[in-house]
C-alpha cells in the first residue's frame, strides 16, 4: 500500500518543466499587436535569443501564457507594435516610438531596463500584469 501511495506521489509531483508565466498587458489602443520575448538569462536578455516569444493581437484582452517552463529566473520585453508591421518603430536617433514595457513593469534608464530589475522567479503558475506605455 506504501509502494502504492509512494507511486501516486510521484505521478503527481511537479516535474522539472511544469512552471508557467501568465502576462496580461494593459495598452493604450486596441490596434496591432502585442509582441513578447521571455528570456531566461541575463546574457540572452542582453543581446541574444529568447527562450519563447509570443504575437498577441490588441484587439482584446492582451494575454501571453507561456508553459512547460523549467523553475527559474526570467525576465520579459515586450512592445506595442500599433501600425502591425510586425516591428519596432524607432526615430531617426533610434529611439522607440511605439510603446514598449518589461516585466516588473520595470523602467530603464537611457535604455532597456536591466535584467536585475526585470528579472523575476518563476515556479508554478506565475502572472503579472504589465502596462506598455
Amino acid at each position: 500500500m506504501i509502494a502504492l501511495a509512494a507511486a501516486l506521489l510521484l505521478l503527481t509531483a511537479p516535474g522539472p518543466d511544469d512552471a508557467s508565466v501568465v502576462l496580461t498587458f494593459e495598452t493604450g489602443a486596441r490596434t496591432g499587436s502585442v509582441m513578447v520575448a521571455l528570456y531566461d538569462s541575463e546574457a540572452d536578455y542582453e543581446g541574444g535569443a529568447a527562450v519563447a516569444q509570443a504575437m498577441v493581437p490588441a484587439s482584446g484582452p492582451v494575454v501571453a501564457r507561456f508553459e512547460n517552463l523549467p523553475a527559474g529566473d526570467y525576465a520579459v520585453k515586450a512592445f506595442h507594435d500599433v501600425d502591425g508591421d510586425g516591428q519596432m518603430d524607432t526615430n531617426p536617433f533610434g529611439l522607440p516610438t511605439e510603446p514598449y514595457a518589461f516585466s516588473n513593469n520595470a523602467v530603464g534608464n537611457m535604455g532597456p531596463a536591466r535584467w536585475d530589475r526585470a528579472r523575476f522567479p518563476v515556479s508554478g503558475e506565475t502572472a503579472q500584469t504589465i502596462v506598455i506605455r
